[in-house]
C-alpha cells in the first residue's frame, strides 16, 4: 500500500504544474514555444550561454536550494523523451536530505536553445561543466537517467575530477546499438517522427519503457512534445530531436563504462529492456537487445567500485515507479 501511494503521490508531483491541454489533436493544443515557453517548471529557471560550434546558444537549469545545506551538490541529468521538469519529486527528495541540486536541460531539450547543427556527447559534458564553472562548483555526485545515463559515463570519463559518485538510473548505451541496427539516413528518421500522433507516442511510450504509471501520468510527457508542433519552430525543434537519436547511435559509451573508476551505481527497473532502434533491427536479432538489468550486472562486476541493483516490478521511469525504494537506494549509496 505504501508503494501503491508513493507511486501515486509521485505522478501527482510530476503533473501538478503541468495541468494543460489533454487534447489530442495538435490543432486542438495550445502551442508551446520550442524552448517550451507555455510549458511550467517546478523551480525558476535560469540561463547560462553557451557557444557550440560556434553557434550561440542558452542552456537552460534549475539550482535548487536546500533548506539545510549538507555542503554538496547534485546534478541530475534528464532523458531523451523527458523535460526535466520530470525530475520534480527527485529534486524534493535531495533537498530534503541537504543537497543542494542542479538540474539542467542540456542543449536540444527542455527550456534550453535547439541548436541548427548536430548534438554530440562531448559537446554536452562540456556545457555541463561550464555550467558547474559558473556556479562554482567544483565537485559534484550525479545522478542519471536515460540517455542522461550515456551523458554521466562520457563526463566521469572526461572529467573524473569533477565527480564522486555516479547514479546511473536506467541507462541507455549499455550496448552499442550499431552492432544490431542499421544507420538510417536522418531524414528519414525525420519524415517518420513528423508522421507521429500523439496517441502513437503515448504508445509507443509505453511500449518501450514498460511505464508502470497511470496514464494521466503520462500526459505531461505527450503535451510537451506535441505542443510544440504548433509553432513556426517545429522544424528546427524535430531536427534536434532526430539529431539526439542519431547521437545515441553514433557515440556509444558502452565500450568504456568498465574504465569508470568513481564509485558507481546502477539502478534498473527489471522490466526495463528499453532498446532505441530495436524496430528498425533485423527480427532475429531483436530479441537480444535491451536485455538491460543483466548488462548493468554485467558491467558493474567488471568495474573497480560499482554495483547494480534491480526493483522488480518496474519499468523505465524508475524514480517515479518505485520512489521509496529509489530513495533509499540512492541516498544509501551517497552516504547520507
Amino acid at each position: 500500500m505504501t508503494r501503491i501511494f508513493s507511486t501515486v503521490l509521485a505522478a501527482a508531483l510530476l503533473a501538478l504544474p503541468l495541468a494543460t491541454s489533454h487534447a489530442a489533436d495538435a490543432h486542438q493544443r495550445e502551442p508551446y514555444g520550442i524552448a517550451l515557453e507555455g510549458f511550467a517548471y517546478p523551480y525558476a529557471v535560469h540561463l547560462l550561454p553557451v557557444v557550440n560550434d560556434g553557434e550561440q546558444l542558452n542552456m537552460a537549469y534549475m539550482d535548487v536550494a536546500p533548506a539545510q545545506p549538507n555542503g554538496r551538490t547534485i546534478v541530475l541529468l534528464h532523458g531523451r523523451n523527458f523535460p526535466s521538469s520530470y525530475w520534480a519529486p527527485v529534486i524534493k527528495m535531495l533537498g530534503e536530505a541537504g543537497y543542494r541540486v542542479v538540474v539542467p536541460d542540456q542543449i536540444g531539450f527542455g527550456k534550453s536553445s535547439k541548436p541548427v547543427g548536430e548534438l554530440h556527447f562531448d559537446t554536452l559534458a562540456r556545457n555541463t561543466v561550464a555550467l558547474l564553472d559558473h556556479l562554482g562548483i567544483n565537485k559534484v555526485d550525479i545522478v542519471a537517467h536515460s540517455l542522461g545515463g550515456m551523458l554521466g559515463v562520457r563526463i566521469a570519463r572526461a572529467y573524473p575530477d569533477r565527480i564522486a559518485h555516479l547514479v546511473l538510473t536506467a541507462p541507455i548505451g549499455l550496448e552499442d546499438y550499431r552492432l544490431y541496427v542499421p544507420p538510417t539516413p536522418t531524414e528519414t528518421i525525420i519524415a517518420a517522427e513528423d508522421k507521429l500522433t500523439a496517441d502513437g507516442y503515448r504508445k509507443q511510450l509505453q511500449t518501450n519503457y514498460a511505464i508502470k504509471l497511470p496514464p494521466e501520468a503520462i500526459t505531461p510527457f505527450i503535451d510537451a512534445r506535441f505542443n510544440i508542433k504548433g509553432s513556426a519552430d517545429y522544424p528546427r525543434w524535430l531536427r534536434a530531436f532526430v539529431s539526439s537519436g542519431q547521437m545515441i547511435y553514433r557515440e556509444p559509451v558502452a565500450h568504456e563504462i568498465t574504465e569508470i573508476t568513481e564509485p558507481t551505481l546502477f539502478i534498473m527497473g527489471a522490466d526495463d529492456h528499453n532498446a532505441p532502434g530495436r524496430p528498425n533491427a533485423p527480427e532475429s536479432l531483436r530479441a537480444k537487445m535491451g536485455q538491460n538489468a543483466e548488462l548493468a550486472k554485467a558491467f558493474a562486476a567488471k568495474m573497480p567500485n560499482a554495483r547494480a541493483e534491480v526493483i522488480p516490478d518496474t519499468g523505465h521511469l524508475v524514480f517515479l515507479e518505485a520512489p521509496e525504494k529509489y530513495k533509499e537506494l540512492v541516498l544509501g549509496f551517497l552516504g547520507h
